[in-house]
Protein backbone atom coordinates (compact mmCIF):
# COMPACT_ATOMS: atom_id res chain seq x y z
CA UNK A 1 0.00 0.00 0.00
CA UNK A 2 1.08 3.61 -1.21
CA UNK A 3 2.43 6.14 1.96
CA UNK A 4 -0.47 8.21 0.24
CA UNK A 5 -3.03 5.55 0.68
CA UNK A 6 -2.09 5.25 4.57
CA UNK A 7 -2.48 8.68 5.35
CA UNK A 8 -5.84 8.91 3.61
CA UNK A 9 -6.81 5.88 5.65
CA UNK A 10 -5.97 7.41 8.67
CA UNK A 11 -6.95 10.94 7.95
CA UNK A 12 -10.57 9.96 7.26
CA UNK A 13 -10.10 7.49 10.53
CA UNK A 14 -9.33 10.42 12.36
CA UNK A 15 -11.74 12.10 10.58
CA UNK A 16 -14.99 10.18 11.72
CA UNK A 17 -14.40 9.58 15.25
CA UNK A 18 -13.43 13.21 16.40
CA UNK A 19 -17.33 14.26 16.45
CA UNK A 20 -17.96 11.42 18.89
CA UNK A 21 -15.08 12.34 20.82
CA UNK A 22 -15.65 16.27 21.30
CA UNK A 23 -19.57 15.17 22.22
CA UNK A 24 -20.47 15.06 25.61
CA UNK A 25 -21.36 11.82 27.02
CA UNK A 26 -24.87 10.85 26.93
CA UNK A 27 -26.58 9.00 29.89
CA UNK A 28 -30.38 8.69 29.89
CA UNK A 29 -32.15 8.39 33.34
CA UNK A 30 -34.35 5.57 34.02
CA UNK A 31 -37.26 8.28 35.35
CA UNK A 32 -38.27 11.88 34.48
CA UNK A 33 -39.49 14.32 36.56
CA UNK A 34 -41.92 17.07 36.63
CA UNK A 35 -44.38 19.16 37.57
CA UNK A 36 -48.18 18.67 37.52
CA UNK A 37 -51.07 21.22 37.68
CA UNK A 38 -53.52 19.29 40.71
CA UNK A 39 -56.81 18.89 39.89
CA UNK A 40 -58.09 21.03 42.97
CA UNK A 41 -55.87 24.46 40.92
CA UNK A 42 -57.09 23.46 37.83
CA UNK A 43 -60.66 23.35 38.51
CA UNK A 44 -60.14 26.91 40.84
CA UNK A 45 -58.89 28.41 37.40
CA UNK A 46 -61.80 26.90 35.43
CA UNK A 47 -63.99 28.21 38.06
CA UNK A 48 -62.62 32.64 37.96
CA UNK A 49 -62.32 32.08 34.40
CA UNK A 50 -65.99 30.84 34.13
CA UNK A 51 -67.26 33.31 36.86
CA UNK A 52 -65.46 36.30 35.27
CA UNK A 53 -67.13 35.99 31.74
CA UNK A 54 -70.18 35.11 33.61
CA UNK A 55 -69.85 38.78 35.01
CA UNK A 56 -69.21 40.52 31.88
CA UNK A 57 -72.57 38.76 30.42
CA UNK A 58 -71.17 35.75 28.51
CA UNK A 59 -72.12 32.39 28.32
CA UNK A 60 -68.78 30.24 27.53
CA UNK A 61 -67.08 27.17 28.12
CA UNK A 62 -63.55 26.70 29.66
CA UNK A 63 -60.84 24.16 29.28
CA UNK A 64 -57.79 23.48 31.19
CA UNK A 65 -55.43 21.06 29.93
CA UNK A 66 -52.45 19.41 31.82
CA UNK A 67 -48.60 19.53 30.13
CA UNK A 68 -49.17 16.67 27.60
CA UNK A 69 -52.72 18.27 26.65
CA UNK A 70 -55.12 16.25 28.50
CA UNK A 71 -58.37 17.55 30.38
CA UNK A 72 -58.34 18.22 33.59
CA UNK A 73 -61.61 20.28 33.91
CA UNK A 74 -64.02 21.23 31.21
CA UNK A 75 -67.06 23.71 32.48
CA UNK A 76 -69.57 24.56 30.16
CA UNK A 77 -72.10 27.23 30.95
CA UNK A 78 -75.83 26.34 30.21
CA UNK A 79 -75.97 28.56 27.41
CA UNK A 80 -72.84 28.56 25.65
CA UNK A 81 -72.66 27.49 22.05
CA UNK A 82 -72.34 24.18 20.70
CA UNK A 83 -68.52 24.21 19.33
CA UNK A 84 -67.55 26.22 22.71
CA UNK A 85 -65.71 23.12 24.17
CA UNK A 86 -64.15 21.47 21.40
CA UNK A 87 -62.75 25.62 21.19
CA UNK A 88 -61.73 26.17 24.26
CA UNK A 89 -59.87 22.73 24.40
CA UNK A 90 -58.31 23.45 20.98
CA UNK A 91 -57.20 26.77 22.34
CA UNK A 92 -55.43 25.23 25.48
CA UNK A 93 -54.15 22.61 23.34
CA UNK A 94 -52.75 25.02 20.87
CA UNK A 95 -50.80 27.11 23.74
CA UNK A 96 -49.39 24.65 25.28
CA UNK A 97 -48.00 23.20 22.29
CA UNK A 98 -46.72 25.86 20.57
CA UNK A 99 -45.60 27.37 23.40
CA UNK A 100 -47.57 30.93 23.26
CA UNK A 101 -50.57 32.40 24.18
CA UNK A 102 -53.26 31.67 21.24
CA UNK A 103 -53.69 35.69 21.32
CA UNK A 104 -49.85 36.49 20.50
CA UNK A 105 -50.12 33.12 18.25
CA UNK A 106 -53.14 34.96 16.30
CA UNK A 107 -51.47 38.55 15.82
CA UNK A 108 -48.52 36.82 14.76
CA UNK A 109 -50.62 35.05 12.13
CA UNK A 110 -51.93 38.40 10.83
CA UNK A 111 -48.94 39.82 10.93
CA UNK A 112 -47.53 37.48 8.60
CA UNK A 113 -44.56 36.10 11.03
CA UNK A 114 -46.33 32.77 11.35
CA UNK A 115 -47.75 30.43 9.11
CA UNK A 116 -51.97 30.43 8.35
CA UNK A 117 -50.53 26.63 7.48
CA UNK A 118 -50.58 25.60 11.01
CA UNK A 119 -53.92 26.70 11.64
CA UNK A 120 -55.30 23.70 9.57
CA UNK A 121 -53.37 20.66 11.77
CA UNK A 122 -55.71 19.00 13.77
CA UNK A 123 -56.57 20.00 17.02
CA UNK A 124 -55.03 23.70 16.27
CA UNK A 125 -56.94 26.52 17.36
CA UNK A 126 -55.69 30.01 16.71
CA UNK A 127 -57.67 31.88 18.42
CA UNK A 128 -57.18 34.35 20.97
CA UNK A 129 -58.53 32.67 24.65
CA UNK A 130 -55.94 29.76 24.99
CA UNK A 131 -53.21 31.04 27.83
CA UNK A 132 -50.21 28.84 28.66
CA UNK A 133 -50.04 28.08 32.36
CA UNK A 134 -46.01 27.88 33.41
CA UNK A 135 -44.70 28.02 36.94
CA UNK A 136 -40.88 27.99 37.53
CA UNK A 137 -39.73 28.11 34.35
CA UNK A 138 -42.27 24.51 34.11
CA UNK A 139 -44.97 24.28 31.55
CA UNK A 140 -47.85 22.96 33.81
CA UNK A 141 -50.77 23.01 30.97
CA UNK A 142 -52.91 25.13 29.43
CA UNK A 143 -56.28 27.32 29.91
CA UNK A 144 -58.72 27.56 26.98
CA UNK A 145 -61.95 29.61 26.90
CA UNK A 146 -64.90 29.83 24.06
CA UNK A 147 -68.01 31.49 23.56
CA UNK A 148 -67.81 35.04 24.45
CA UNK A 149 -68.21 37.94 21.53
CA UNK A 150 -64.70 38.01 20.82
CA UNK A 151 -60.87 36.22 21.63
CA UNK A 152 -59.96 39.63 23.20
CA UNK A 153 -62.94 38.75 25.65
CA UNK A 154 -61.92 34.98 26.00
CA UNK A 155 -58.27 35.87 27.03
CA UNK A 156 -59.95 38.50 29.84
CA UNK A 157 -61.58 35.42 31.30
CA UNK A 158 -58.86 32.88 30.57
CA UNK A 159 -56.64 35.52 32.39
CA UNK A 160 -58.88 36.12 35.21
CA UNK A 161 -58.65 32.35 35.48
CA UNK A 162 -55.07 32.19 35.68
CA UNK A 163 -54.60 35.27 37.58
CA UNK A 164 -56.87 33.56 40.43
CA UNK A 165 -54.90 30.86 41.29
CA UNK A 166 -51.16 32.16 40.46
CA UNK A 167 -50.12 32.22 44.04
CA UNK A 168 -50.35 28.58 44.27
CA UNK A 169 -48.59 28.21 40.63
CA UNK A 170 -45.27 30.35 41.91
CA UNK A 171 -42.60 28.17 43.63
Amino acid sequence: MAAGQIIMQRTLLVAALLPAATLPAYTEDATVSYKSLAPDVALDMARAALDRCRKDGFQVAVTVIDRFGQPLVVLRDRFAGLGAISTATGKAWTAVNFGRDTGELFKAMQAGQFSTEYSKLPNVVILAGGMIVQAGGATLGGIGVAGASGGDKDEACAKAGLSAVQDRLDF
